[in-house]
């Protein structure tokens, strides 16, 4: 075999992979990711073979998996740039901003439509899918990094508090960052104009639940 026709054969390979993610992230956004056959998305994707989701991502975890981190790459970036540019000293809204700010930054440059926050919504409470890409993100160092940084702005908090805001704070973002994604993608008017103004309006309420009082 010639070098050419291997790069070539790559590149197919390459060209397949990127379709099946595209389609599969669109098709797990808009019905649920349980509801989806493999048949579904090779169809979406183009492809012949209706073996090709098996063949190149094995099972529907590691499928989910692949887009989450797809995604998470451009996320990791931006939020160490806006670590890079926080001080240790900054206040807790600041290090809520790093958490915040990357996500809605990374959905404004997928344009319009974008399917990432309806699918991470669906694979964060789907209970296949919520301990894989949970797992994901907590490899960050930059995500460990902002949520020490919270931590040590809440001293007073009790270890099952934390864990509790915790997951509040993951709903909130994943969730309400997934419906004005849909209003954005359905041409609808949404309360906020853009995704910076949902991060500021996401940015102040999770801060609020950080600092709310435990009884």
């Amino acid at each position: 075999m010639t070098t050419g026709s291997r790069y070539a054969r790559t590149d197919r390979a390459d060209g397949t992979r990127d379709a099946i993610l595209t389609a599969a992230e669109k098709l797990f956004a808009e019905c649920g990711i349980a509801t989806v056959s493999n048949r579904q998305i090779v169809q979406a994707a183009k492809q012949g073979n209706n073996a090709a989701v098996v063949y190149h991502f094995g099972k529907r975890a590691d499928l989910v998996l692949a887009i989450e981190q797809q995604h998470a790459r451009h996320i990791e970036k931006l939020r160490q740039q806006k670590i890079a540019h926080t001080s240790e000293s900054a206040g807790l809204q600041d290090w809520v901003a790093c958490l915040v700010e990357p996500f809605t930054s990374h959905l404004a440059s997928l344009g319009k439509p974008s399917y990432y926050a309806r699918f991470i919504a669906q694979a964060a409470t789907d209970p296949l899918y919520q301990s894989i890409v949970t797992k994901s993100a907590l490899e960050s160092p930059s995500l460990r990094q902002l949520v020490d940084n919270i931590n040590d702005r809440l001293p007073q908090l009790p270890a099952h508090v934390r864990t509790e805001r915790n997951l509040m704070t993951r709903m909130m973002l994943h969730h309400t960052c997934a419906v004005y994604e849909s209003d954005m993608a359905e041409g609808r008017k949404g309360r906020r104009p853009s995704w910076r103004q949902v991060g500021r309006g996401l940015i102040d309420a999770i801060a609020a639940v950080w600092q709310a009082p435990v009884t």
